[in-house]
């Protein structure tokens, strides 16, 4: 089954492609020549997510899916959230992000923080949506060369090891894109039983 995914992140794509298996082909906006920035301008993951499907949904008339991810960090009100991928700015800078949630952090005794994903699916022009959460905490300092975003200083509830230093099978058996993922793909295998 081919179905449109709303990324461009090569990162996030095989993270993606690698839960839902071989029975699945993911094509990238880019693939279909939409370039421009697809919108996220809502106040909610729900919404971003929702957003981002319907808008290729419009424009391609194909089955598709987007995702949207937050860090929510309770010493920060749930922030940086919705603003994960632009906590520092415009322009997607990990380094930047990281650097600012540390600070942001400085001193405080409570480092405990969550990743959602929210998934919107439309198939068949209905949408349907899907979540992942994993509970951690946020670290000291960044450690790990693997993934991307807060990765690095993301350590997950049972773990000694941020999501960074995880092979990318390790990451995905716990990550909260991995759980909405893995919904997804139920959800997609049975409708196509």
């Amino acid at each position: 089954m081919k179905i449109v995914f709303a990324t461009n992140n090569a990162h996030k794509l095989t993270e993606v492609q690698a839960i839902l298996g071989p029975g699945f082909e993911l094509v990238t906006p880019r693939s279909l020549g939409i370039t421009e920035e697809i919108p996220e301008e809502r106040p909610t993951i729900e919404g971003n997510a929702s957003q981002k499907a319907h808008y290729l949904h419009d424009r391609t008339g194909l089955d598709c899916f987007a995702d949207d991810t937050g860090l929510e960090v309770d010493a920060l009100d749930g922030a940086p959230g919705v603003h994960s991928a632009r906590y520092a700015g415009d322009g997607h800078d990990f380094e930047a992000n990281n650097a600012l949630l540390l600070r942001n952090l400085k001193g405080a005794g409570d480092r405990r923080a969550r990743f959602r994903t929210v998934i919107s699916l439309i198939l068949d022009g209905e949408e349907h949506l899907f979540e992942g959460i994993i509970e951690g905490h946020i670290a000291q300092c960044p450690s790990g060369t693997e993934g991307f975003g807060y990765d690095p200083l993301f350590i997950p509830e049972g773990s000694a090891k941020t999501f960074a230093e995880m092979t990318p099978d390790e990451k995905n058996a716990l990550s909260h894109r991995g759980r909405a993922v893995r919904k997804l793909a139920d959800f997609l295998h049975n409708r196509s039983k």
